[in-house]
């Protein structure tokens, strides 16, 4: 259909691409925490799949990259305030950084873009189940190509929809896949609005969505004993301007001092991550006496504090004190904030490349559990938990999640919220109870169907108290992960590219 009302995107004035394209993609930032309007990523990138829908390639491309500005330059620019606050980088400098990041990441959807206007949307069904498996692929590549950013997915927005259904089998991608296949067909049936298109996909869409209902309340996984453990997580709201002043460091421990007194009548004691701020072997004549408290009062402490190794190299850690034992090294570290690309040319340059602790190493890949008691405890740190294969694995062998984290360095912007959500998310994929201890919030205790049940307010000292549940059994995606669905999508797409080399050569429009 072309007419003045439904022109095709490609005859599209220049500023009307310009201000559709970059607005889709802020609208999936506001279908994600804190604004949760879950319906405007429907409505983004069904915008999006009409803006590819008859395009050349080049325009593909440009029009990619602009919704990949919107969508990050919405959704991630918080990365302004660990540049700017903390990296003491200049109003301008911080400005620009922040744009060549946003741009950088918007580069992967004009790629994306690109591809799929040469090789998908000719496909048979290319512009309906095509659009939204090759969406799911791009998140997936975004995961860890050039060590990976796997933020503002589609799937987070319906940790709390019918769709949170699907979650336990096919994890967030499934989600995300979910949600591209409703625009794309919200797209088409606008597009060709006669009765029979309406009610296919109306019927596709209610077997999708309805799918997901019916999932919802099914239970995966049992609780591992009648009695849930008691927890207390402290957040300190400790500035992080004084976090590392050596001058704090005393008030900082004495802080932490007071604070744990009443609590060693909890089965599980949670701090934040670096709450110490000290290497954990400097650290004894505080954690010690502490450590024999807690086990004498069968309670286990878990903080975050740096370690060092014999090579003398540094890492992010999680250690179990009192009734708990083990030591866990972060293995995803975050550019910059941990560690510097690039470090003899980049170092010295601005504040922002000399962060306080940006030397760590990776931590090993096979590391087990640690203990609380009987129990055993998944440890992820800060932005471990927004990747689903590593959570995932670290569940297979544990009966709780714990991540701690430290989302000082992002104020009071959207950030730790979306954080928040994406940690929900793992809850729910996995099938386990999640306790969050953050610096200065959201520190929470989520269920295993990724409710939270008790949490904290940002930028006030705090003590949560509540009960988590071990949990045992594996969700299906637990035990599998995202693999059968990435290999389904890949199958999928193949088998459209060989019905259109074999049966559909000569059709131009495969939808």
């Amino acid at each position: 259909m072309s007419n003045a009302l439904n022109p095709p995107a490609s005859a599209l004035p220049r500023w009307q691409v310009l201000l559709l394209a970059p607005s889709g993609g802020a609208l999936v930032t506001l279908s994600l925490a804190p604004f949760n309007l879950w319906p405007l990523a429907i409505l983004g990138c069904a915008i999006y799949a009409y803006l590819l829908a008859s395009c050349t390639a080049a325009q593909a491309f440009r029009r990619g990259w602009l919704f990949g500005i919107g969508l990050f330059g919405s959704g991630a620019s918080w990365v302004y305030v660990s540049i700017h606050v903390y990296g003491n980088a200049g109003f301008a400098l911080a400005t620009f950084l922040t744009l060549v990041f946003c741009a950088g990441l918007g580069l992967l959807h004009a790629l994306q873009a690109w591809l799929y206007t040469r090789i998908v949307r000719p496909l048979p069904g290319g512009m309906l189940l095509g659009f939204a498996a090759f969406w799911v692929l791009g998140e997936w590549l975004r995961s860890w190509l050039l060590t990976g950013f796997p933020w503002l997915y589609l799937g987070y927005a319906h940790v709390d929809t019918w769709l949170s259904g699907w979650a336990p089998i096919t994890g967030v991608y499934g989600l995300s896949f979910a949600v591209a296949f409703t625009a794309s067909c919200v797209f088409l049936t606008w597009r060709s609005p006669q009765p029979a298109t309406v009610l296919s996909y109306s019927g596709l869409l209610a077997t999708l969505w309805g799918g997901g209902l019916m999932l919802k309340p099914i239970e995966w996984v049992v609780p591992a004993s009648e009695q849930p453990l008691s927890v207390a997580i402290y957040q300190p709201n400790v500035p992080q301007e004084q976090k590392w002043d050596r001058r704090r460091y005393q008030n900082i421990l004495a802080q932490y001092e007071r604070a744990v007194r009443p609590m060693f009548d909890q089965d599980l004691v949670l701090w934040p991550e670096s709450a110490i701020p000290r290497v954990a072997d400097r650290a004894g004549d505080f954690l010690d006496p502490i450590a024999r408290r807690a086990s004498l009062s069968d309670t286990t402490l878990i903080t975050g504090i740096p370690t060092r190794d014999a090579q003398n190299r540094y890492f992010n850690s999680i250690i179990a004190l009192g009734q708990g034992r083990g030591q866990y090294d972060k293995q995803r570290l975050v550019p910059f904030g941990e560690y510097v690309p690039l470090e003899d040319q980049l170092r010295g340059l601005i504040d922002f490349f000399d962060l306080p602790m940006s030397n760590f190493s990776r931590g090993d890949r096979k590391q087990g559990p640690l203990e609380a008691g009987n129990h055993r405890v998944a440890p992820l740190i800060c932005y471990e938990i927004v990747y689903p294969e590593l959570v995932a694995k670290s569940a297979q062998r544990a009966e709780l999640l714990i991540t701690i984290s430290n989302d000082s360095w992002f104020g009071a912007s959207i950030g730790p919220l979306q954080h928040l959500q994406m940690a929900r998310m793992r809850a729910l994929e996995n099938g386990r109870y999640l306790l969050r201890g953050t610096n200065n919030g959201v520190s929470a205790i989520i269920d295993h169907r990724g409710k939270i049940i008790a949490r904290t307010e940002q930028f006030v000292e705090s003590t949560l108290l509540g009960n988590a549940q071990v949990m045992l059994g594996n969700t299906p995606f637990t035990s599998f992960g995202s693999m059968p669905l990435l290999i389904a999508l890949g199958l999928l797409l193949s088998s459209m590219g060989l019905m259109y080399r074999t049966l559909w050569r000569d059709v131009d429009n495969g939808d």
